[in-house]
């Protein structure tokens, strides 16, 4: 089976390259003529971004650390599934190595009869579950090799993956003297309001997993939902990060607890984005107590919900 996730450079010097590859992305990327200026367009942005977040890499560390916690993830599964099947996890970036074509490769090598798909997605976009699958269809080209191949497309609702988070939460909660004075602040990554209007399910779904990890959780705290990681000038899904953590500080809120919830590895979005960036802000507006969730990385409890999901499948 394959894992699938967006990747990230391996060094301050793939950042560029990295960035080239996402916004090179027809379905991150689409427009009349892109065809002819999506190349030239990306060139331009990842020059230029690249500038902007090499010293947030270089203060986590020097490069992402989403293929080392995606690599735990498939060892870990790979783990728990040998109880019941005789299996290989693989795992494929969108964007830098290892790339699609080389989990493909690495698959031929030992040719089994079924492939499960799973993007590590909890809600489906076409800007990221849809890339990967493209990016998989574009590719596997089997010569005398017809596996069944089933894919996952979302699993926003399952139980056992609401169960991870809530769990996730629980252990951050448990650090605030009273739960019933904190501020539960949800935050997934945006995409632009033109990828929704046009029928993306994501925010639906980002909202519904929301919706289903409160009751489940059942805190005596306030929750809100906001969305980061906008990029460039047009209208992307709203409120954003920064503009809610200016609201609570304004209602003189103090203690905020970040729920990533769209995230299930750690990575710049999380270490710097959340956990650097907006700790400061929220220091600086006078908030006392600013904590973040973990990513699920590779919690046993994750693991054993991404193992009921592939179980399902097969």
């Amino acid at each position: 089976m394959v894992l699938f996730q967006l990747g990230g450079p391996d060094s301050l010097e793939s950042i560029e390259p990295f960035l080239y590859n996402l916004f090179c992305d027809p379905d991150i990327i689409d427009f009349p003529f892109a065809r002819i200026a999506r190349q030239p367009l990306a060139r331009l942005i990842s020059t230029r971004r690249a500038k902007h977040v090499a010293h947030h890499y270089a203060e986590i560390g020097g490069r992402s650390p989403i293929l080392p916690n995606t690599e735990l993830q498939a060892a870990a599964l790979e783990a728990e599934l040998r109880r019941d099947f005789d299996v290989r996890v693989l795992v494929a970036m969108r964007y830098w190595k290892p790339f699609t074509a080389e989990a493909i490769r690495r698959m031929e090598e030992f040719a089994p009869d079924e492939v499960v798909l799973l993007p590590l997605y909890p809600q489906y976009s076409k800007t990221t579950t849809g890339s990967s699958l493209n990016e998989w269809a574009r590719h596997f080209h089997p010569n005398g090799w017809n596996p069944r191949i089933r894919a996952i497309q979302e699993f926003h609702e399952d139980p056992a993956y609401l169960d991870s988070v809530v769990e996730a939460v629980n252990r951050s909660m448990a650090g605030f003297a009273d739960p019933c004075d904190v501020d539960v602040i949800f935050s997934a990554h945006s995409v632009p309001v033109a990828v929704i209007a046009k029928g993306d399910p994501y925010q639906r779904q980002i909202e519904r997993t929301v919706d289903l990890v409160w009751r489940r959780g059942g805190w005596p705290a306030r929750r809100h939902l906001c969305y980061q990681s906008k990029v460039g000038a047009s209208k992307w899904l709203a409120p954003s990060m920064h503009e809610t953590v200016r609201r609570l500080a304004a209602e003189h809120r103090k203690h905020l607890l970040t729920v990533p919830v769209s995230f299930v590895s750690d990575h710049v979005e999380t270490l710097h984005e959340i956990d650097i960036e907006h700790r400061e802000q929220a220091r600086t507006l006078g908030i006392e107590d600013y904590r973040m969730t973990p990513g699920l990385n590779d919690s046993p409890a994750f693991i054993r919900a991404l193992a009921g999901l592939v179980r399902r499948a097969l």
